[in-house]
């Protein structure tokens, strides 16, 4: 394991104000959304549409990785061009998806626990030869009545620690994703809690497994209340709530945290990104970034529609969702963004 690498290709995933751009959607999930558009959820189809994405142009000046699905890491343009090869030209570091998806857990109903352990070592140096720099696996954590459990807890954030340790020994900057889904009618206030309770279980076994913390990248969720929860925060209220979390459950030797969007919107993952930026960042001893999906996808899905006459349409959508994304990094981003 070469430290420097990893210290070094950590730093750059959240320099610069840039983020990372989660497109590492398994083929079911790919498929469903574009069933909901009328897409045809093809090979071909899907193809496409992630050449839409990693052909951007500009988009190196605000997406510092991009998290591919394996799949998509083998993958070629339509001149030939590998997709790994367009975004290391676009200054952006590939990386990939590890786990095998999140299965019900034994026992514990209504709880789940990531899968894909089998065989990782093997996988991730097949990836790395690729040209991979980086690897994620998510666990999620529902809230609920009950729930979770500390067999959930423990379970997830053991297999969290051991990918990661797997994936430094490979080469691979972990991103280590506890997931705190939004789903429920939980509060702020709950939310925080478990939240928090998550990220001191997943660090003690981080250090357990040896990770080597300076050579990783956090993803959690921000802290929010239930989708379900007549009560919503404000901007500032999960700005605040989040950050305060994060400060008590974050080892300051972490060098990132890249955010998932986990179901807002495009402009309240923006938003709330900047209210952190804005209010926390000369404070906070880790650099608040995002990792987004559908939060910088999600427009230019729905102008692409899989007609290749609308690709430039489309990329230019993803690239102004990149660019908000860069200003809220920098406590910029306003609503005067989102006009035109």
């Amino acid at each position: 394991m070469n430290t420097q690498v990893l210290i070094n290709t950590a730093s750059a995933l959240v320099a610069d104000d840039k983020g990372l751009l989660a497109m590492d959607e398994s083929t079911p999930t790919c498929n469903k959304r574009f069933a909901a558009l009328g897409i045809p959820q093809t090979e071909v189809a899907r193809r496409a549409y992630r050449e839409m994405i990693v052909t951007t142009p500009k988009l190196g000046e605000c997406i510092s990785g991009a998290i591919l699905y394996d799949e998509t890491i083998r993958q070629k343009t339509k001149e030939g061009t590998s997709f790994l090869n367009v975004l290391i030209d676009s200054n952006i570091i590939p990386g990939i998806k590890v786990d095998m998806g999140a299965k019900e857990l034994a026992g514990h109903p209504g709880e789940k626990i990531t899968e894909g352990l089998d065989g990782l070592r093997e996988r991730l140096a097949e990836y790395h030869e690729m040209g991979a720099r980086f690897a994620k696996w998510r666990a999620v954590i529902a809230i609920g009545e009950g729930i979770p459990t500390q067999c959930c807890l423990e379970g997830n954030a053991h297999t969290l620690a051991r990918y990661a340790a797997l994936c430094q020994e490979a080469g691979l900057v972990p991103i280590v994703e506890p997931e705190v889904l939004m789903e429920g009618t939980h509060t702020l206030d709950r939310c925080l809690e478990v939240t928090q309770e998550v990220l001191r279980i997943v660090f003690i076994q981080l250090g357990c497994q040896r990770v080597l913390l300076e050579g990783m990248i956090l993803k959690p969720a921000m802290v929010l209340p239930g989708s379900g929860c007549p009560t919503q925060a404000s901007v500032d209220e999960v700005a605040d709530a989040t950050v305060d979390c994060l400060l008590q459950a974050v080892p300051a030797t972490v060098p990132g945290i890249a955010f998932l969007s986990g179901g807002q919107s495009a402009q309240l993952a923006s938003a709330r990104l900047n209210a952190m930026n804005l209010r926390f960042k000369s404070r906070a001893p880790w650099a608040l970034a995002f990792s987004f999906a559908r939060a910088v996808q999600q427009p230019a899905l729905e102008l692409w529609l899989g007609d290749a006459a609308n690709v430039k349409a489309a990329q230019q959508a993803l690239l102004h969702r990149a660019r908000c994304n860069t200003a809220a990094r920098r406590g910029e981003y306003t609503a005067a963004m989102e006009d035109g």
